[in-house]
């Protein structure tokens, strides 16, 4: 029985890489981001709340500095899933 000739076979196994980011996200890039979403929304509110249960000033001020930095996070994932969905929004229903 002859061998058919596999059309990868001379191809290496490099993956592609890109010089940007592609202009879709697919469906696990969107599961992911939100998983972001919520780790970074879960992680900005115990630091809050710690911070609200805390008398030492410097540590405090840490925890606010924590939560601030993961609500920064949280405000620069946002845009992305939200642009991700925008289109799906506007397709009509069949």
């Amino acid at each position: 029985m002859q061998q058919q000739p596999n059309q990868f076979q001379g191809q290496s196994q490099q993956s592609l890489t890109y010089q940007e980011p592609p202009a879709i996200l697919s469906t696990k890039d969107s599961l992911y981001l939100t998983d972001m979403l919520s780790w970074n929304l879960l992680a900005m509110k115990k630091a809050h709340f710690y911070a609200q249960q805390c008398t030492d000033q410097d540590i405090k001020q840490a925890l606010e500095q924590a939560g601030q930095m993961h609500e920064r996070h949280y405000q620069t994932l946002l845009p992305h899933l939200q642009s991700n969905q925008q289109p799906q929004q506007n397709q009509p229903i069949q």
